[in-house]
Formats: structure tokens, C-alpha cells, sequence
């Protein structure tokens, strides 16, 4: 288990293009001959546009068209966006708490951050934003998008929003500084550890560890377990989502990294240590669970640490490297993207539960509207698609005992018939709502606690025929 944040060199870096070694091209010629192409076009655009364009806007718009037919991840960003994305001045810092990405061009919700005013406000994964304050999202960049989000405290922001196939709807939200913690804890029962991750930062792991040792405080022996809840957690450090990953893993793999090429791969190994102490885990996870968080939830899965409950994730893994240009904005480019420890793509496929429970309050409009990774366009393709790996893409394959990504037998709690809400892993659903994420009414959260007594059950009967 690691009692250290890990260096950063796997998250979003920051890498002078001075340092950046030169392309390898055997066909120099060739190269030339399109430099020679663009340059005429340069001219030519100089010359006899109706309207008078500068050599700036003509340069970064040529650099953010080259990154646009890479993936929906990969974006220019001129010297006002670097500057903001890192640190922007303090009464400009405040937003509505939404984390955002590009579906074919229209914007669409990943998760409101909790706590937020989007998430209080109702706001929901896979909602599309087709206006910010009247004006329409659908020709702006995501560094432009986020730019908008962003004021003063205390001021609003009206977006125009459409959820499944309904009436789009506009709502006012504020716009507050700061972040809720990306930790939060609770007992349930008496006896069940309740760890709710929202997000990934340098401060989570060190959280992480102050919460379990607040809940074994609380419950004492009586401590059968714990639910790792990572509903619509959109990410965030890739160096702090592996340290959380390592402090349930004593030892195995937490991740493979692979770079974009494909033709390096880095393990990155777990270190001794179980925060849990060998106690069983259930894992919340669903179509709001993403990037890093799918990381921490196919460590625990391929390791046999946790089991996983809800709905299919996101489907991301992709690694972007934040890259300045001298003297000029940066460039954020995908160049690597990650695997489950077994090699499983969650690339555009997402991770499939154990358990799938899908909430009571299910909308058929919206589960068919559902859009997720794979659907974007210019998304990155899964190599294990078309490649030897591909019986290794999804699910984990079935064989006669047990492999990464197998979940353990779970019996019914007590005194109580399996539900019917409860079943093998199969397509996507819905998402929860946000603001009903750990409440009374959190029926995904109901079975795992139900699951995770059956399992801290048998667990006791082992342990006692072993003795």
C-alpha cells in the first residue's frame, strides 16, 4: 500500500516542446511536400480572404484542425485557455461544478461534481447542453466551453439542457468557488463502512486513509465491510486514482499503460498493504464513473478485492499530456491510454458490473439516448477489436476457475430473497441521479449493502472451517 502520491509522469503532464524528441519519418519528402502545401494555402488564405485574418489566428487555427482528427480529447489551446486551465485568477475560479466532454460535437454531461450547484440542481450524466448563456455549443471547443462555465462567484450561468430524447429545459445555476472534498464517509447499520470517492487530487489518498480509521472508530468489531462508492466520480489525477487503487490491493497489478503507439507497456504494481484488512468490498459504479475512476474499479475487479455494482462505466482510459508551445498556448494530445491489470480495454467499451442494479427511477428514453465513449466522434479505437487481444475486451472471459474479473459467489443476505433488480452484468442503464447518490432512496446502494453482508457471511463460515 502506498504511503506516497506517486510521481507525476502518468497524469496530465506538462512537457516543454523543446523536449518533445523529433518525429521518426522515412519519407522526408513527403513531409516536405505538405509543409510546402500548407504554406501555399497559408499565403493564398492571406491574400484573398474577403475578410482580413491575422497570421496568429490563421496558425492556431491550422494546429487546433490538426488536433481535431485525432480523438475528442485532443485540443489546441491559445495562451488566454493554458493560462486559465492552470490557475485561473480568483474571481474567475467559480463554476457550476460540471464535468463536460464532446459527443459529435454537442456537449454532453459526464457528472456534476458533488456538492456542486449543478449537482443540487438536478443536473445528470449524459445530459446534453446545447446553449450557455444563448449561445450554442455546438461549434465551440471544450477549452472555450469551460472558459464560459467560469465567473465570478455568485454569478449565474443559463444553460439550455435536453435529457433522453424529452423537451430541452433551461436552468439557472450559480457559479461557487472552491470543491467539495473527493472524500466522504459514514457507517450504515452499525456495521458497513460507506466510503464515497467523488473525485481524484494529490489530498485523496491521505483523505482516504483518515476515513477508514474514522469508521473502524465508529463501528469497532462489529465491522463486517465496506462499499467503495465511485458513482458519477468523472476522474481526475491518474497519480492519486493508482494510490487509491494500491491502498485496497496488497499486492498484483493495479493498471498497464500503454502509450500510443502501442508499442511500450508499464505495469504499475501494487505495494503491501490492504486499508480494508482483507474485509470485503462492493464497488458502486455506473455510466457517470469514469477515466480514473474506471481504473480504481477494473484494479479492484481483476484482483478479486472488490465487487463491482450498478451499471456499466463511461468506457475512457485515454492519458492526455499537456504539451506548451513556446511562447503560445499548449497543445493537450492523448499519448497513452490504460488496460485493467488482466489487459481488458475499457476504451469506448467501459467496464461491465458483477452485479447490475440499475435504479428505481428508470426512464426508457433515457437509457436508449445513452451515449458513451465509443460513440464519439473521431474517438480512439480499441486495439482489441480487431487485434489478438480481443477475447480480452469487456467482461472477463468465463473458465473453469477463476479469473480476473470474476466475481465472488454472492449469497442472499439473511432472511431476505435475491432481488430481482440483481443479475449478471448485461447492457447499460440509466445513472442515478446525483443528489440521490448515498440517500434513502439509493436503491443501488440498498443491494450492496446487502451483498456485502452476504459476503462478510460467508467469509465468516470460511474462516471458521479453516480453523
Amino acid at each position: 500500500m502506498r504511503k506516497w502520491v506517486l510521481a507525476a509522469g502518468l497524469t496530465v503532464l506538462l512537457m516543454p516542446a523543446a523536449a518533445l524528441p523529433q518525429a521518426k519519418n522515412t519519407d522526408k519528402g513527403s513531409v516536405y511536400e505538405q509543409l510546402n502545401l500548407f504554406s501555399e494555402a497559408f499565403e493564398r488564405i492571406r491574400q484573398d480572404s474577403v475578410e482580413p485574418v491575422t497570421d496568429t489566428k490563421l496558425v492556431e487555427t491550422a494546429i487546433a484542425g490538426m488536433l481535431s482528427g485525432l480523438d475528442p480529447r485532443s485540443v489546441y489551446m491559445n495562451e488566454t485557455e493554458y493560462k486559465a486551465l492552470k490557475g485561473p485568477a480568483n474571481e474567475e475560479a467559480a463554476s457550476p461544478g460540471l464535468v463536460v466532454t464532446l459527443d459529435n460535437g454537442q456537449l454532453k454531461v459526464v457528472s456534476p461534481r458533488d456538492g456542486s450547484p449543478a449537482a443540487n440542481a438536478g443536473v445528470k450524466p449524459g445530459d446534453f447542453i446545447f446553449t450557455i448563456d444563448k449561445e450554442p455549443t455546438y461549434d465551440l471547443t471544450l477549452p472555450e466551453i469551460e472558459q464560459k462555465l467560469r465567473g465570478p462567484e455568485g454569478s449565474e450561468v443559463t444553460l439550455m439542457v435536453r435529457r433522453g430524447t424529452g423537451t430541452p429545459f433551461e436552468i439557472k445555476l450559480k457559479r461557487a468557488a472552491g470543491k467539495a472534498p473527493t472524500v466522504s464517509t459514514r457507517v450504515e447499520g452499525g456495521d458497513v463502512g460507506y466510503v464515497r470517492l467523488a473525485g481524484f487530487d494529490q489530498a485523496t489518498a491521505a483523505a482516504l486513509g483518515d476515513a477508514v480509521k474514522q469508521v473502524r472508530q465508529q463501528a469497532g468489531n462489529k465491522l463486517t465491510g465496506f462499499i467503495i462508492d465511485l458513482r458519477n466520480n468523472p476522474g481526475g489525477a491518474f497519480d492519486a486514482a493508482v494510490a487509491v487503487a494500491d491502498d485496497f490491493i496488497d499486492k498484483g497489478d493495479i493498471a498497464i499503460v500503454k502509450s500510443h503507439k502501442g508499442d511500450t507497456a508499464k505495469h504499475i504494481a501494487a505495494t503491501p498493504g490492504d486499508l480494508a484488512s482483507g474485509l470485503p468490498i462492493v464497488a458502486l459504479v455506473n455510466g457517470g464513473t469514469a477515466r480514473e475512476a474506471e481504473l480504481v474499479a477494473g484494479a479492484l475487479q481483476d484482483n478479486h478485492r472488490a465487487v463491482l455494482l450498478g451499471t456499466k462505466t463511461f468506457g475512457e482510459s485515454a492519458i492526455e499530456t499537456i504539451i506548451p508551445l513556446n511562447g503560445n498556448g499548449a497543445i493537450k494530445l492523448t499519448t497513452a491510454r490504460f488496460t485493467t491489470p488482466s489487459g481488458r480495454a475499457i476504451q469506448g467499451k467501459g467496464l461491465d458490473p458483477d452485479l447490475t442494479v440499475s435504479p428505481l427511477k428508470l426512464e426508457k428514453v433515457a437509457q436508449a439516448d445513452r451515449r458513451r465513449e465509443a460513440d464519439l466522434r473521431g474517438a480512439l479505437k480499441n486495439p482489441a477489436d480487431t487485434g489478438p487481444d480481443a477475447a480480452k475486451s469487456g467482461a472477463p472471459a468465463p473458465t473453469s476457475g477463476a479469473a480476473p474479473g470474476d466475481a465472488p459467489t454472492v449469497p442472499p443476505a439473511p432472511g431476505k430473497e435475491p432481488s430481482a433488480t440483481t443479475q449478471p452484468a448485461k447492457g447499460e442503464q440509466p445513472s442515478v441521479a446525483s443528489g440521490d447518490i448515498g440517500t434513502t432512496s439509493d436503491e443501488q446502494l440498498s443491494e450492496a449493502i446487502d451483498v456485502l453482508r452476504g459476503l462478510a457471511l460467508v467469509n465468516g463460515r470460511t474462516t471458521a472451517a479453516a480453523r
